[in-house]
């Protein structure tokens, strides 16, 4: 085992964002431990499935057990695993308000916790939480609460955790998109979609990855909350 050969974690792998992020760290020659519920075994040696719900910390736990056994370290986490309800406030039900908390929350704090444990025994390491341009720019028409509760407490933790561990070879970041062309969006959305960025389009999987990619490799940033949103964070 080289164990000089970076490693990866990325949640919400399966599909959309989360594929797209385990082909771009694999094109940069990155071992990948790959998480969603419904992931299927993969062919590629340096991609390891681990199915299961990110939001247990059994299998958070699984995961970097995964990462250590196989490939020896753990130099970059992907917090890419996220749902989005758009509900009016007062339709939220309580399994609703469970589950964004189950993902966006929990999903995010025991994954992170025992990858830092371990990036602290290296020196070093690099998290990126994928979060949204609605915590800072809401839109009328899309309502978001529970996405802004959640996705902009991950914010607010990017930042803590980016000072928490500067000192200690650890980079914190976080990529805030807008809205992304992914399975999630029926093609006869798109136009409306389009139309809720100031560019006139709707984000490709590509931009989210190619500014993951970048914070990765940008070895003087941290605490960035970088918006790929088509200028929906500037105004409109």
């Amino acid at each position: 085992m080289n164990s000089q050969q970076k490693v990866a974690i990325i949640t919400g792998a399966s599909q959309g964002i989360g594929a797209g992020l385990v082909k771009a760290f694999r094109d940069r020659n990155y071992r990948v431990i790959a998480n969603s519920r419904s992931i299927k075994p993969s062919s590629d040696p340096d991609v390891i499935a681990v199915a299961g719900d990110i939001g247990d910390r059994a299998v958070a736990q699984r995961v970097v057990a995964e990462a250590i056994a196989r490939f020896g370290r753990i130099d970059t986490l992907v917090n890419n695993a996220g749902i989005f309800t758009a509900k009016p406030f007062t339709a939220f039900t309580e399994q609703d308000y469970a589950d964004n908390i189950s993902v966006n929350l929990n999903g995010f704090f025991h994954i992170t916790q025992l990858a830092i444990a371990e990036m602290e025994k290296q020196g070093s390491g690099h998290i990126v939480n994928i979060t949204t341009s609605l915590v800072d720019h809401a839109i009328d028409g899309v309502p978001s609460v529970l996405a802004s509760l959640t996705k902009g407490g991950l914010n607010a933790a990017t930042k803590s955790l980016a000072i928490e561990y500067a000192k200690r070879g650890i980079r914190v970041n976080a990529v805030a998109p807008g809205v992304i062309k992914t399975p999630m969006h029926a093609p006869e959305s798109h136009g409306a979609l389009a139309g809720l960025h100031p560019v006139g389009r709707m984000g490709e999987i590509s931009d989210v990855t190619d500014a993951v990619i970048y914070l990765d490799t940008a070895g003087f940033v941290t605490g960035e909350i970088l918006h790929v949103d088509g200028g929906q964070s500037a105004g409109h």
